[in-house]
């Protein structure tokens, strides 16, 4: 059991390095900037991806510490009406883009989950989004993976083992969302008012 836990801290203090560090801080900035500029947040990803997306967007709309009003925030995996009819009638590859379309404006920001990097439905979502004016941010594992060029805002890493990339993920969404908060919200004298 301590080598196990000992392996999993080595595999995230190596994720967490200074360059991934910084990028984090930029993603989190221009989250915080675009929120306050009365943009939303769009993002997808598929299985454990599309969980972390709702999770993402849970924390957004509703609160991670500070009670405080909610933020624009939709998981684009949410609505099985709208994913089945897509994919019906057309393709599953273009469900997210299709949605990305319908709900986006410029300077809205779309957040691409695919911890192989390569997920056919995200890579389309966030070509329509580069198309539309969006900025991007790209979690993944894989150095990025088919994401690399699509992404404005990269958060990834090098690692392979897809249970390992998701608990990197987990702790990277929750200092965004922690932190965005905090910009947003804590030197409005909230900081008080943590939800336990």
């Amino acid at each position: 059991m301590n080598y196990w836990i000992q392996h999993r801290l080595n595999c995230l203090e190596q994720a967490f390095n200074p360059k991934y560090c910084r990028a984090l801080e930029h993603t989190i900035g221009i989250v915080a900037r675009q929120f306050k500029a009365g943009n939303k947040l769009l993002i997808c990803g598929n299985g454990g991806s599309a969980a972390d997306a709702q999770h993402i967007a849970a924390e957004f709309v509703g609160r991670f510490q500070l009670h405080r009003k909610g933020l624009p925030a939709i998981a684009l995996g949410t609505n099985p009406a709208t994913l089945t009819a897509w994919s019906n009638d057309y393709e599953f590859e273009t469900v997210f883009a299709r949605q990305v379309e319908a709900f986006a404006q410029p300077g809205d920001i779309l957040w691409g989950i695919s911890t192989s990097g390569k997920s056919a439905n995200v890579i389309r979502a966030m070509e329509m989004a580069k198309d539309l004016g969006l900025l991007t941010i790209g979690m993944a594992g894989n150095n990025g993976g088919m994401l690399k060029d699509l992404t404005d805002y990269p958060l990834f890493v090098s690692e392979y083992h897809t249970p390992y990339i998701q608990e990197i993920h987990l702790i990277t969404y929750h200092r965004i969302c922690e932190q965005v908060e905090a910009q947003l919200f804590a030197k409005a004298g909230l900081e008080a008012q943590i939800a336990v």
